[in-house]
């Protein structure tokens, strides 16, 4: 027997039950199990089973021992049995097998039931009962209710399904949802990578952990040393969240719903073509109800870094500001700055802020003359795919020493997480990397040969238990 699914009630209780989206391929029979209790007052409560919703065409013989007397029942509704509860010894629970053999023929479904109340009484109902459902469809969903009216489930109540594997075969544990580039399992987890937009649409309740990151922003250029893009907002309910912020809730998903899923796109790197004020900010990724903010673009001229998920980083030219970050996605861009020595003049840019750190702040120190442009912030490493990648990293400002050779000028790395290197003078600096949410690197000079890196796209990853 194969595990398909679990389900133990909260502490809210629960009225029903419900296995759906039952595989209907590697299997020929189901096997239901319960461990249950509920909150009746009768001194017992029967338990109802239902195929596909179906509350009507059962009939059902059964056998029922008391602890005193036994007798023989035919009935026209779909109990199994018995259960405890609130007027039965405290802290027992009831025990029930439900056996539905070839589920998924063209013929009426037969059943069979072995239900225990477990009482530690003399009064004590034991069950056994042989059921029959009048339909030729095949069983999709077993729900387990109660009943007496208004009465629930007890915390802990816990509910197994299992599959008989057909002879010579070890079937795969299907997934509880579509959508997604890539699907997959460890046994422990399903995972749904979304690398390109799309819909997640679950088969039956579920409740998930995700990952959801912006494309980062666009690295400037056209303004004398340029400001690295800042990568992508981060939002996670796993490892760690973008901005120092705590994790996030997991979601609870309803069966049959199509949510939608987004990819946010990088920002385009600028080209440089004089002076601009023009910023190129990522855009949003969504999961469901999550957004994370695109990364700020890198600032080409007297603008501050764009703002976003993290801040683009200043302009050297105008030494202007980083952008900033969004709240629990990222943090804030590093200023631009600028100066003179050797005759000439000195731009460096800041670093894009990254999902985990600020972009680094531009300096042009005298001794010796040089610009050192900021590096970008670093992202943050994430373990909901079941091994640590880094996203959302800041790309790396661009310099730029008065179209002359400057053999000290250094242009910011990108940050971990897939941040692009700013680049000297001319050039084209670095792309931040595709579904990493990196931002891209800043360019260097005023002129047509001088570009900034493009933000690398977003990326979703939903995880949730097999």
């Amino acid at each position: 027997m194969v595990l398909i699914e679990k389900i133990t009630v909260g502490a809210a209780g629960a009225s029903s039950v419900t296995f759906s989206g039952i595989p209907q391929t590697g299997y020929t029979d189901l096997v239901v199990k319960a461990s249950t209790r509920t909150t009746g007052t009768n001194g017992s409560n029967g338990l109802r089973v239902y195929f596909n919703g179906d509350t009507a065409n059962i009939n059902v013989r059964e056998l029922r021992g008391s602890g005193s007397a036994a007798a023989s029942y035919s009935v026209v509704y779909s109990q199994a049995g018995y259960t405890v509860d609130a007027a039965s010894t405290a802290n027992t629970f009831g025990s029930a097998e439900i056996y539905i053999p070839n589920y998924t023929s063209s013929n009426y479904k037969s059943s069979s039931a072995d239900v225990v109340m477990e009482d530690n009484a003399t009064f004590s109902f034991a069950v056994l009962s042989a059921r029959l459902w009048s339909s030729t469809s095949a069983v999709t969903s077993i729900s387990i209710a109660l009943g007496e009216a208004g009465s629930s489930f007890v915390q802990y109540s816990t509910f197994y399904l299992y599959g008989v594997a057909k002879l010579g075969t070890t079937p795969a544990i299907s997934p509880y949802a579509t959508g997604g580039d890539i699907i997959d399992t460890d046994g422990t987890y399903w995972y749904h990578t979304f690398l390109s937009s799309g819909t997640f649409t679950p088969q039956k309740p579920i409740t998930c952990d995700y990952l959801v990151v912006a494309g980062g922003g666009g690295g400037g250029a056209a303004g004398a040393g340029s400001g690295g893009g800042g990568g992508g907002g981060l939002r996670s309910t796993v490892t760690a969240t973008g901005g120092g912020g705590s994790l996030e809730t997991p979601l609870s998903l309803a069966s049959g719903t199509a949510y939608t899923v987004t990819i946010g796109a990088g920002g385009t790197g600028r080209l440089g073509t004089g002076y601009t004020n023009s910023i190129n900010n990522g855009s949003n990724s969504v999961f469901a109800t999550i957004t994370a903010t695109g990364g700020g673009g890198g600032s080409s001229g007297n603008p501050n870094g764009g703002n976003g998920g993290a801040g683009g980083g200043g302009n050297g030219g105008y030494g202007t500001l980083g952008g900033t970050g969004t709240t629990n996605q990222g943090y804030a861009g590093g200023k631009g700055t600028n100066g003179t020595g050797g005759g000439v003049e000195r731009y460096a840019a800041g670093g894009g802020g990254g999902a985990g750190a600020v972009g680094v702040d531009a300096s042009c120190p005298p001794s010796p003359d040089r610009e050192l442009a900021g590096n970008g912030g670093n992202g943050v490493a994430v373990s909901i795919s079941g091994s640590s990648v880094t996203y959302a990293g800041g790309g790396g400002g661009g310099t730029w020493a008065g179209n002359v050779s400057a053999p000290n000028s250094v242009a910011g790395t990108g940050g971990t997480g897939g941040g692009g290197n700013g680049t000297v003078n001319s050039g084209t600096a670095g792309n931040g990397t595709a579904n990493r949410g990196g931002g891209g690197g800043g360019g260097g000079g005023q002129n047509s040969t001088s570009t900034g890196g493009t933000g690398g796209s977003g990326i979703v990853i939903v995880r949730y238990a097999v």
